[in-house]
């Protein structure tokens, strides 16, 4: 396959990419010899598919939930437990797996291919983006029973621990990082979620943090020092689930941004080249030889190229290239692909007056969450599974 006619992020030259067996085959200013599947672009951005650092995938059927400002995550969780009790349980009566079905697509619909789970591992068949699992998922020091062993686990040594740390802005917060490093008596490589409460000094001792910035600001109204914190450790970008922030990963970039505590070019590379690092991906960059995560932009007049990802959203996204296949791509491209893909493996969506096809039955998913949660809400209308497109 070959995307021709991009425009270059660093220079705004103009770029044409050559995808072979899911792999980045060459990334230059000139057309390959070799004859390509070609779809032809005009005016459009290709960014590397992004990556949420951090999500509960069968958690993203809730609406956000809290009504104060709280001191740490036990004092949110108890409280929701008790006043949306209805709401908790309604959603829960879905099963699992249609649950983890959306929270998948709720990613690949923002331009999210690779999504880390946090929680017990979940067996997922062909999932339309990369799910890593390959952690040791441990919530936190308060919710996790036996965590101390769990952490020492000798067979496990060699996985990095993720967990949720410091989230809140009380002495308990802090505390109970100290507390994970001191008993640590392995020296697993553990990643902290949130860290509100970290310091510097207990940063050093991590290997990395993911920061959550919508799901901070929801419960703690405080985000991490994140301008310290990054001098001592590498700083990664999650979403949380839908329990504590918007379903839009783009929203969350925006917001991050808005709290000035970091550059933009430095906050993409959070979700971008610097998990794909962390997690031991060949992910995250533009470039010849990795896997070919690709998501392709409109470009909006009067924007500079470098500032187009923040002004961008679901509806701006042209097409989404996971391990080299079109998991989605807009009405626009529809012509170019009707007799090169098939078509009845899509589904038909709406999204903000923009049409998109996304890979899967999202219809028939859609009615089966609603079977069991009626007064479930979706943010993107399902309009049918294509069946013949003429």
């Amino acid at each position: 396959m070959l995307l021709n006619n991009l425009i270059n992020t660093s220079n705004g030259r103009t770029i044409h990419i050559s995808v072979n067996q899911g792999h980045i085959e060459s990334v230059g200013e000139k057309i390959p010899a070799r004859d390509h599947f070609v779809l032809h672009f005009r005016k459009a951005v290709a960014i590397p598919g992004l990556i949420n650092s951090h999500d509960h995938l069968d958690f993203n059927c809730f609406q956000p939930l809290g009504t104060n400002t709280y001191n740490n995550y036990t004092e949110w969780g108890k409280e929701i437990h008790h006043i949306f009790r209805n709401h908790i349980q309604a959603v829960l009566n879905i099963p699992q797996n249609l649950r983890t079905a959306w929270g998948l697509y709720k990613n690949l619909i923002s331009g999210v291919t690779t999504v880390v789970h946090h929680g017990p591992f979940i067996p997922i068949e062909n999932p339309p983006i990369h799910v890593f699992q390959d952690t040791q998922n441990l919530h936190s020091t308060a919710f996790e029973k036996n965590w101390k062993w769990k952490l020492n686990n000798p067979f496990l040594k060699r996985r990095m621990v993720v967990i949720h740390a410091g989230e809140g802005t009380d002495l308990r917060s802090k505390n109970e990082i100290d507390d994970l490093i001191k008993y640590n008596l392995s020296g697993r490589n553990i990643v902290g979620i949130h860290g509100v409460a970290m310091k510097s000094s207990q940063a050093k001792k991590l290997k990395a943090l993911i920061w959550c910035p919508e799901s901070n600001q929801l419960l703690l109204d405080k985000q991490p020092d994140i301008k310290e914190l990054k001098k001592n450790i590498r700083i990664v970008l999650g979403t949380d689930s839908t329990l504590t922030g918007n379903w839009d990963f783009w929203h969350h970039l925006r917001f991050a941004r808005s709290l000035q505590i970091t550059g933009s070019e430095e906050l993409f590379d959070m979700c971008t080249r610097i998990p794909a690092a962390l997690w031991g991906m060949n992910r995250g960059e533009i470039k010849p030889g990795k896997e070919a995560d690709i998501v392709i932009l409109k470009s909006k007049p009067y924007a500079e190229i470098g500032e187009l990802v923040f002004q961008s959203g679901p509806e701006d996204i042209l097409l989404v290239i996971q391990q080299g296949k079109i998991r989605l791509f807009d009405d626009c491209l529809l012509p170019q692909l009707r007799n090169r893909i098939a078509l009845d493996g899509y589904s038909k969506m709406t999204i903000r007056n923009s049409v998109k096809f996304v890979e899967g039955d999202l219809p028939a998913l859609a009615d089966k969450i609603k079977s069991f949660h009626p007064h479930m809400v979706f943010p993107v209308h399902f309009r049918e599974k294509i069946m013949e497109v003429r």
